[in-house]
């Protein structure tokens, strides 16, 4: 048996947005390394059907049913997880919202929507999460998005959220380095979630866009779930135990391209 295999073995992880995407895939990656997840969503049905599977799996998994955008359900959130199985020793943020619009178009309505649940759900979790995270010296990893580093037009909210969340990482991760907490951050480019996908529908030819998606990645495709987990689980696990503050990009190569290079000839 490979040490990955049960590098979780008797931790507990508390994993926001846990019922889809790309926190489904983090949820499912870490109960099958070993560790006791609480799958905290508030889409309650989703989030059983995947504690069920992983549970038939061989599995341990809990859903806390939340609206990570209101501070009483997060302390609940990590207060129930602790309950449940006794300490905390990962927290997995990957809760996160999508809307359109520009500085002039986006109402304050849809600003603060996408704020509470991409930046203030993750300073809330951590806020009641640390302490325990001291107890057990754990790792915090959240999931911003290569829209902390470039992004589209109309898109100012979410950007901007994405770009708070990895200046978050940093100033969490210095301010608790000595207390042994690690905390870092994954930015993916596109990746294969129900986000997307919606994301993708609101075009007249979504099967045109989805191939422009998957050309923007050099590697040629868009990533799945799982291989974004993977790097979560590293950035948990004890193999990233000298890695705090640094946020990984995870997107086929998307950063890569200078605009106006010249076109290779064929």
């Amino acid at each position: 048996m490979k040490q990955t295999e049960v590098e979780f073995q008797n931790k507990v992880a508390l994993v926001t947005g846990g019922a889809m995407g790309i926190g489904e895939g983090v949820a499912r990656l870490l109960a099958e390394r070993g560790a006791n997840v609480a799958i905290v969503d508030r889409a309650a049905e989703a989030a059983h059907s995947v504690a069920r599977e992983i549970i038939e799996q061989g599995g341990v998994a809990q859903v806390i049913t939340a609206d990570l955008a209101k501070a009483e359900e997060c302390q609940r959130a990590v207060s129930e997880t602790v309950r449940a199985f006794g300490r905390l020793d990962i927290v997995s943020n990957n809760a996160g919202i999508q809307r359109y619009g520009t500085v002039e178009s986006t109402p304050e309505s849809v600003w603060d929507e996408v704020m509470d649940v991409n930046l203030k759900s993750v300073y809330l979790v951590c806020h009641y999460a640390m302490k325990h995270l001291k107890a057990t010296r754990g790792a915090v990893v959240n999931m911003a998005s290569v829209q902390a580093f470039g992004t589209q037009q109309n898109v100012v909210a979410y950007a901007t959220s994405k770009n708070a969340l990895v200046g978050l990482t940093k100033s969490m991760a210095l301010d608790h380095a000595r207390d042994g907490v690690r905390v870092n951050c994954v930015a993916p480019g596109s990746v294969d979630t129900p986000m997307l996908r919606w994301a993708l529908s609101l075009d007249p030819d979504p099967e045109g866009l989805q191939q422009v998606v998957n050309d923007m990645h050099p590697l040629g495709r868009i990533a799945t779930p799982r291989e974004v987990a993977e790097v979560v689980a590293f950035l948990a696990s004890e193999r990233a135990s000298f890695v705090t503050g640094a946020t990984y990009l995870v997107d086929g190569g998307l950063l890569l391209p200078l605009g106006g290079a010249p076109k290779a000839e064929k």
